[in-house]
């Protein structure tokens, strides 16, 4: 009986196949791939958030799914992958914000923060008996500028003007490469993220489905919206059958 090539590096241990593949953390992305679609957007005075939080019951009690997280008074994060995975990085996150703040009496460095948590995630990809995080996080903040990262389980880091994580990130990407703009005001940000949840969705939002939050230059802090402020948003979002008509 033949052993199988690939098995001893398919297991619990991470570490290098013989073609340099990381079989635990291509994994750890799959999980990412399969979590909801979370995206966020930097505008021309802040950076905007926006998740879908796909409520697969009517028993559940929407308030109780959080993936926007605040980290610090002026940083906020969205996720997608598995989200026991991501309280821990949050955590991991805010407590960094404090040690820095009551050690330099400063607000931590956005980039600064974001490279932390990647350090800890590779980490995980390093050792033997533990498995990669299972989670892909948008870090968005404002110090001077606004900011946004997108944290891979791998560790990796890269900054963005708009980005997606999720089922739906191909989808997002699409349309942002085509109608992003820098100089996007805060509305036409909320007009253009409700358009992707709208396509990544199908139509199926609903003020418990999604979640959304910004983090604005011109008060350096971050706000979740209410309720209300989101049922507003999905009334800007224009109807498939109205879409279609017009195109014919």
């Amino acid at each position: 009986m033949q052993p199988m090539p690939s098995m001893g590096y398919d297991r619990a241990i991470t570490v290098f196949s013989p073609d340099g593949r990381l079989f635990q953390v291509e994994y750890a992305r799959e999980a990412v791939k399969r979590g909801t679609t979370s995206l966020g957007i930097r505008y021309r005075d802040g950076v905007l958030l926006a998740v879908d939080k796909r409520i697969t019951s009517r028993l559940v009690e929407a308030r109780s799914i959080e993936k926007i997280f605040q980290i610090d008074e002026n940083i906020g994060a969205a996720t997608s992958g598995l989200v026991a995975d991501a309280r821990v990085l949050v955590d991991r996150a805010r407590v960094e914000c404090q040690v820095h703040r009551i050690t330099y009496n400063e607000p931590i460095d956005l980039e600064v923060l974001a490279k932390r948590i990647c350090d800890f995630k590779q980490l995980y990809t390093q050792h033997g008996g533990v498995r990669p995080f299972g989670i892909a996080l948008l870090i968005a903040g404002v110090n001077d500028t606004p900011r946004l990262f997108e944290t891979d389980p791998s560790g990796a880091l890269i900054e963005y003007r708009a980005t997606a994580i999720g089922a739906g990130r191909n989808t997002a990407m699409e349309i942002f490469e085509k109608e992003h703009r820098d100089d996007m005001s805060l509305d036409e940000a909320i007009d253009l993220a409700m358009k992707v949840m709208n396509e990544v969705t199908e139509g199926r939002m609903s003020e418990e489905s999604i979640d959304m939050a910004v983090v604005e230059l011109s008060t350096m802090k971050f706000r979740k919206f209410t309720t209300d402020e989101i049922r507003e948003c999905l009334k800007r979002v224009p109807e498939k059958k109205e879409e279609e008509e017009e195109q014919e």
